[in-house]
């Protein structure tokens, strides 16, 4: 069995060796074509200069082909144990620029690996170069992960641009827009503070094993001045219009606690309007309403 282009082995052959046969509890679908990991690798731009952060990087097809592209630092989180061998290897051969880190993504905070030491409040900017995150992300946690990039702060955040694999269900609930099935609490958070679109489509034969779905690759790019409200009460706002999206809004936001009718009367909203067909900033408009709301009752009770 020949090597690959970069001089290491296969990556049949690197799963063969190594044991790597997929978990389904740990969302493993493992991508295997080389030129699919270069053509990924490209689609995040000019990597000179740029630390990586990447997410379940399994046997390191992806890995590879960061390093290949030219990146200055590769962090690769894994979480499977079998995979750190395989990923030692890769190390190996790109010499002080791929760092390994054992662990669940989930709980492990990137920005200190990514900023060396420098004070996170300072201007980390000026101390390093940018920072991407680029992954084939393990199915059962991707949503999760997007929502605790995306909801970061300070804000912009440690990141200038993250490009992501999940499966096609989701990307088209991350990029969808007021009207549409898909438009949900994930299209709002996601758009409200970046720009998001879907790159291209992968075919579920790319993977081993292959997943019952296709996935799509999608390109998030940090908005620098998001239109300004809470995080915290966009969150709720959104929570409770979708969480029963098929009530008008004067229905579904009851779970706040608040006056419905002055509150939907504050942000501009109809309210028999369902949460489907409100658009980002009218969802802004409610969260700095209720903040209002909120800081007149508190006022009142002091």
């Amino acid at each position: 069995m020949t090597s690959a282009p970069d001089g290491l082995p296969p990556l049949r052959e690197v799963i063969r060796r190594h044991g790597l046969i997929a978990k389904k509890s740990l969302g493993q679908n493992f991508l295997l074509d080389l030129n699919l990991a270069a053509r990924i690798g490209r689609a995040a731009g000019a990597l000179a200069g740029v630390t990586v952060l990447e997410i379940g990087s399994g046997p390191g097809g992806l890995t590879r082909a960061l390093l290949a592209l030219g990146a200055e630092r590769v962090i690769a989180i894994e979480r499977d144990q079998r995979a750190i061998a395989a990923l030692q290897e890769i190390a190996e051969a790109y010499p002080g620029r791929l760092d390994i880190v054992a662990g669940d993504a989930l709980s492990i905070d990137p920005r200190p690996r990514v900023d060396r030491g420098v004070d996170l409040g300072a201007d980390l900017g000026a101390d390093r170069g940018p920072v991407r995150i680029v992954a084939n992300l393990p199915y059962n946690i991707a949503t999760p992960l997007l929502l605790s990039w995306i909801c970061v702060e300070p804000w912009p955040p440690w990141y200038d641009a993250a490009i992501l694999m999940f499966q096609r269900e989701v990307a088209e609930r991350i990029v969808a827009l007021p009207g549409s099935k898909s438009y949900g609490r994930l299209s709002v958070l996601v758009q409200w503070r970046c720009e998001a679109r879907i790159l291209f489509d992968v075919n579920p034969s790319a993977f081993v094993p292959p997943p019952k779905v296709t996935s799509s690759l999608i390109r998030l790019v940090p908005r620098a001045d998001p239109l300004p409200c809470d995080r915290k009460l966009l969150e709720a706002v959104t929570q409770a219009a979708f969480g029963q999206r098929r009530k008008m809004l004067r229905q579904s936001l009851r779970s706040l606690g608040v006056d419905v009718a002055a509150l939907l009367s504050a942000a501009g909203l109809n309210p028999t309007a369902r949460a489907e067909d409100i658009p980002i900033d009218g969802f802004v408009s409610l969260a700095r309403a209720l903040a209002v709301q909120r800081s007149l009752r508190h006022d009142a009770d002091a």
